[in-house]
């Protein structure tokens, strides 16, 4: 009879803890999802912004930025993001963008002196700062619950409940060496 009392408690203790591992697992992966929401957000923003900039240039080079427009259309789809490289591609849709509008401008010294121009400019790069961090906390969720999903003895549940590592977002090269915007 003491065998199955010890067997019972044993039972619940495994069933309880399970639970709270699950739930611990379903918070972190909450917040996950939360943090890459964020970094869509930001970049839809940061997208309403270069599309007013591009809307300033098409005064100095209408032909180039209505090439710029179409060919962005065709390639951007701001909409929710799954996944770091789902955002990777739409950063780089949106910094070679930026790089087109840039060449517009140095070509138009009274461009980069128009004052709306400037002020768009520094909400692009505003934007830049919150994707900056928003991406900071989109890593350091991944690491969380990478973390808990690797320790002993979560690690031997995580499988089995549902949960696996998940990827980071990484700097890209090009991003790392693109010149200022402003």
């Amino acid at each position: 009879m003491p065998y199955i009392i010890v067997g019972g408690v044993v039972i619940w203790v495994l069933v309880f803890w399970t639970i709270s591992v699950q739930r611990s697992f379903v918070a972190l992966d909450e917040n996950i999802h939360n943090a890459m929401s964020q970094i869509g957000l930001q970049l839809f923003s940061r997208w309403d912004a270069v599309t007013s900039l591009l809307d300033l240039t098409k005064g100095y080079a209408a032909h180039e930025c209505r090439t710029i427009t179409e060919t962005i259309k065709a390639r951007c789809s701001i909409t929710k993001y799954s996944s770091p490289d789902d955002v990777r591609e739409q950063e780089n849709i949106i910094a070679e963008a930026m790089g087109k509008i840039m060449a517009i401008a140095e070509r138009y010294p009274d461009l980069k002196e128009d004052g709306n121009y400037i002020k768009t400019m520094g909400a692009v790069n505003q934007y830049e700062n919150m994707v900056r961090t928003s991406r900071l906390i989109y890593n350091d969720s991944v690491t969380k619950l990478n973390s808990a999903i690797r320790m002993f003895p979560a690690s031997m549940i995580a499988g089995m409940i549902g949960f696996s590592k998940r990827a980071y977002i990484e700097l890209v090269d090009e991003k790392a060496t693109m010149q200022n915007m402003k």
